[in-house]
């Protein structure tokens, strides 16, 4: 097996499946690991399994992490900007095409009856891809009780940053006091990070820079936390309404590639395309670094008991911030018997059949919703 392959070749797989990876993180790794271990042959099984667990030790979005990964294994630094890019920029381009389209047509009296059925669609789509991770993340009591408390603060309105790393320090804290021989510093290289709850008062490049660079940089979990995120640091300071939250998560759903895409829609509603670049940038730019910068110490973080507790933990929390958020967005969009009923067919779906293509869901609520408007 050779150890490094041509950067064109690196190109055209990621372009790939930049292109058609529909489904989420779990589709495109699963993609991946089809092309990159079977086809290909670039990696032993063995090494794409650890490949993956260094994604699950590092913020950020876990298919994006792990195609920057396979490309710094195959192509160096450069492997690395390019399989990043390739994944990133299919999305990225349709999505701003989207957000412009958006901009353009959202609000007309032709679009608002697909927009309708949509909403209730995704809320289903959520709850389908948190249920197995709910599943896998409450592994005993003590972390049970910690999603209890997350999700009871989550209601009552506290910033969900404190909560996540509030929930996976309370574990590593826990951790520690069964395994008093361990010292915290030396398996938890990540505590230098400091979190801030800064208040935006503008919509200035530089403040969607920094609001999105800080997610990037900590975002742990599903990515559909970046979800929860958005309104805390968006909706709640008034620089996006919650619909236009929604309607990104649509967007995020019906393309292709990473959900993290999502942001080039909000940062194009909020300042037009500078916004949408640096917004872009912002959010991806810290998976680049950490995969380059934390790969030497990966192992080390993963054979660490408190460091496993700590992300245990912060899991549960993340699935416990995900119900919250369907909970108020179905407050807002679930409305009347049209979308009640939308919502319900479309959970049977999600769960009845997993492996069905979420932008299925996301084009039957939509068409479903068209039929249902225009008869009312």
């Amino acid at each position: 097996m050779e150890s490094n392959v041509a950067l064109k070749d690196i190109a055209k797989l990621f372009l790939k499946l930049g292109i058609i990876g529909f489904g989420g993180p779990a589709a495109h790794i699963a993609m991946m690991q089809e092309e990159v271990v079977v086809k290909r042959k670039w990696l032993t099984e063995q090494h794409f399994l650890d490949l993956l667990g260094a994604t699950n030790l590092i913020p950020g979005p876990n298919s994006t992490e792990m195609a920057i990964h396979i490309g710094h294994e195959k192509g160096g630094w450069k492997g690395l900007i390019v399989a990043g890019l390739c994944f990133i920029l299919p999305a990225v381009l349709i999505t701003g095409f989207l957000a412009w389209l958006y901009k353009q047509y959202g609000q007309l009296p032709e679009v608002q009856p697909f927009v309708y059925g949509i909403k209730p669609a995704i809320i289903a789509i959520i709850l389908g891809a948190i249920f197995p991770l709910a599943k896998k993340s409450l592994k005993s009591v003590e972390l049970a009780v910690i999603a209890v408390l997350v999700l009871l603060f989550s209601l009552l309105n506290f910033n969900e940053i404190y909560l996540l790393f509030g929930a996976g320090f309370l574990a590593l804290f826990l951790a520690s006091v069964r395994n008093r021989n361990t010292t915290i510093n030396s398996v938890f290289p990540l505590t230098f990070l400091q979190i801030t709850n800064t208040t935006i008062l503008s919509a200035t490049n530089s403040n969607l820079f920094w609001i999105f660079l800080k997610i990037g940089a900590i975002l742990y979990g599903s990515g559909y936390v970046l979800f929860a995120f958005l309104d805390t640091e968006l909706v709640a300071t008034g620089l996006l309404s919650r619909q236009a939250l929604i309607d990104a998560i649509a967007v995020g759903q019906f393309t292709p590639g990473p959900v993290f895409s999502s942001v080039t829609f909000i940062g194009y509603q909020i300042n037009g395309l500078s916004g949408a670049v640096f917004s872009t940038i912002a959010i991806f730019l810290p998976s680049f670094v950490f995969v380059a910068l934390l790969n030497p110490i990966v192992k080390k973080m993963r054979n660490s008991k408190l460091f496993s507790a700590f992300l245990d933990a912060v899991n549960v929390a993340s699935v416990a911030i995900i119900v919250t958020v369907c909970f108020e967005m179905g407050k807002e969009t679930i409305t009347d018997w049209r979308t009640v009923l939308i919502a319900v067919l479309s959970i049977a779906i999600a769960f009845g059949y997993q492996k069905i293509n979420s932008a299925f869901v996301v084009l039957g609520g939509s068409l479903l919703g068209y039929l249902l408007f225009i008869i009312k």
